[in-house]
C-alpha cells in the first residue's frame, strides 16, 4: 500500500514511514525488559536508528554531491577547460575516428 502525501517525493515519504517504525519500536522497548540487557541493546541501537533518519530527512543528496563538483572543477584549472573548448570548436571532440574510415 503506497501512500503519498502532496508534495513529498515517494523516496522521502519512504523514510518517514520508516522513521514512524523505529519509532514505535522504540516507545514499546522502553518499558519492556528481557534477560541480559538485550531490551537496552536494542533500545540503544533503535535511538541510534531515529537520529539516523532524521538527518537523513534533513539533509538533501542532491546539495551534498553539488558541493563536491564546484572543487574537482577548481582542480582541472582554466588550462583545461580552454582546450575543451577548442576541441568544440574545431570539432576534435569526442571519440577518435576508426582506422580504416576517415571523414574529411
Amino acid at each position: 500500500m503506497q501512500c503519498y502525501v502532496e508534495g513529498m517525493t515517494p523516496k522521502r515519504n519512504d523514510l518517514k514511514a520508516l522513521r514512524q517504525l523505529i519509532t514505535e519500536a522504540h516507545d514499546m522497548l522502553r518499558t519492556t525488559v528481557l534477560p541480559e540487557q538485550r531490551s537496552q541493546r536494542a533500545y540503544d541501537l533503535l535511538t541510534a536508528a531515529i537520529h539516523l533518519a532524521d538527518s537523513l530527512m534533513e539533509e538533501s543528496p542532491a546539495a551534498v554531491l553539488g558541493a563536491k563538483g564546484g572543487k574537482q572543477t577548481a582542480k582541472r584549472g582554466s588550462e583545461y577547460f580552454r582546450q575543451i573548448a577548442a576541441k568544440r570548436k574545431t570539432h576534435r571532440g569526442g571519440r577518435p575516428a576508426k582506422e580504416g574510415n576517415t571523414v574529411q
